[in-house]
């Protein structure tokens, strides 16, 4: 670049009181958000949770720091700030040959013949628990729908059943262990005070717990996601260590139940806003009697919704990057050693790449409008590049195989003026746990 062209970039602006802008963000992320960019232009920079927060907008951007054909970003030093200490050396926290390393021992555990098999097992276990929701007195879906994914991922990814309080204890653990990345008080203070500190404690929970399971599962094996990961191999034979089969079962049991859960409770939201979208399901459902992986491909409808429901919430609302040089995005220069985030959820709501992004419209996914073909990367619920969700077909298939259940069980509904509280302190959930009227079909 030349000297000119040097002068012609842009300085990043932005807000001083980066935690009050966070807050307002949680509360209205989208409305916050544009009236961010309005002030302050595509690339704009916050201090969050003591570091320059450079965030920048749009596909183009996303693009350039997630596809990352210059490895000018990297992932591990960017998530480790905020969430390092509780999901420490997660697929996520890694970059580079290291990633890659760990990625193709683990591809092998997401196999489309392991994903059938994971399918049926959960299958029953979707069904047994389905069958007893028509008997809740104030049913509330988002919570419903966390035990469920819970269960199910320890099932088909742990290989154990947990009775109820071991598995409250392991649910709150993985919640702390969330929460403690939001803590504003980054450090151990004495007691469990505050966020950070229980986050801490749940760590050690969580590893207690699959270190105690690790020599039965190295042993015996199975069929579960575990026994995978203990028996994984690359094409060169290089096995995972138990330190890092630990590391990955808690990063990859977090991402298996909240985001799913987040991905159904947006779903179900919608179809109940929308009853003429929950038949038309329902009808694609019942035309499948003996639901198998490959039968449950048919639900075309579901696809657009679930695609639609990722598209109004996304399951993780923003991703950070570490500069590992200095960028210059859309004309304006970032620094060395920044934070960079994109925001998928907000990305989903720009009304230049997204007619009337705030309607919920699930045949704009269909191949007669193709709404996301508009840019390669205006969808960005799986991420891209070489950290694209390596659970994304599992994660749709546990979303076909839990609906597929329940709009054959169940229907549901919402008062017409009822809006679902999201917030976002960390990742998206419904604030009321989304009450709904569930009744039995006859």
């Amino acid at each position: 670049m030349t000297a000119v062209e040097s002068q012609e970039l842009r300085e990043v602006t932005g807000p001083r009181a980066g935690v009050l802008h966070l807050l307002r963000l949680r509360r209205n992320p989208i409305g916050h958000s544009e009236w961010l960019r309005q002030h302050y232009g595509t690339v704009y920079r916050m201090r969050v949770f003591g570091v320059e927060m450079y965030t920048v907008t749009g596909p183009e951007a996303f693009e350039r720091v997630f596809v990352n054909r210059d490895k000018a970003f990297a992932s591990g030093p960017a998530w480790s700030h905020f969430i390092g200490p509780f999901f420490n050396r997660g697929l996520m926290l890694l970059d580079f040959e290291e990633h890659l390393h760990h990625r193709r021992i683990m591809q092998h555990a997401f196999g489309a013949d392991e994903l059938r098999r994971y399918h049926e097992l959960m299958v029953p276990h979707i069904r047994r628990i389905l069958a007893g929701w028509g008997d809740v007195d104030k049913p509330l879906l988002q919570r419903m729908f966390k035990d469920l994914t819970l269960d199910l991922a320890l099932e088909v990814f742990v290989g154990i059943e947990l009775d109820d309080a071991e598995r409250a204890r392991i649910n709150k653990a993985f919640i702390q262990a969330v929460r403690g990345g939001t803590s504003i008080i980054r450090r151990d203070l004495p007691r469990g005070i505050g966020p950070w500190s229980r986050g801490l404690a749940a760590r050690k929970v969580l590893e207690k717990f699959f270190y105690d399971a690790l020599p039965a599962k190295r042993l015996d094996g199975g069929d579960d996601l575990f026994a995978q990961l203990c028996a994984a191999k690359d094409d060169e034979g290089n096995q995972f260590t138990d330190a890092d089969i630990v590391n990955h079962m808690i990063f990859l049991l977090l991402a298996a139940h909240d985001t799913t859960t987040t991905t159904l409770t947006s779903m179900a939201y919608e179809v109940a806003k929308h009853p003429e979208w929950q038949e038309r399901c329902r009808r694609e459902a019942d035309a499948i009697e003996e639901p198998t992986y490959d039968s449950l491909q048919a639900m075309t409808d579901t696809d657009l919704v679930m695609k639609e429901a990722l598209r109004l919430c996304a399951p993780v609302p923003s991703i950070p990057r570490f500069a590992q040089r200095e960028v210059h995005i859309d004309g304006y220069r970032i620094p060395a050693g920044a934070m960079v985030a994109n925001s998928p959820y907000a990305n989903h709501y720009l009304d230049d790449v997204w007619p009337d992004p705030s309607r919920f419209d699930p045949e704009r996914f269909s191949a007669e409008r193709h709404e996301d073909k508009v840019h390669r990367l205006a969808f960005q619920a799986f991420g891209a590049g070489v950290h694209k969700c390596i659970g994304m077909y599992f994660a749709g298939m546990q979303v076909r195989a839990v609906f597929h259940e329940l709009l054959r069980e169940y229907h549901w509904s919402v008062p017409d003026d009822y809006e679902m509280p999201i917030d976002l302190v960390a990742l998206p959930y419904a604030r009321d746990g989304l009450p709904v009227t569930l009744e039995r079909r006859s």
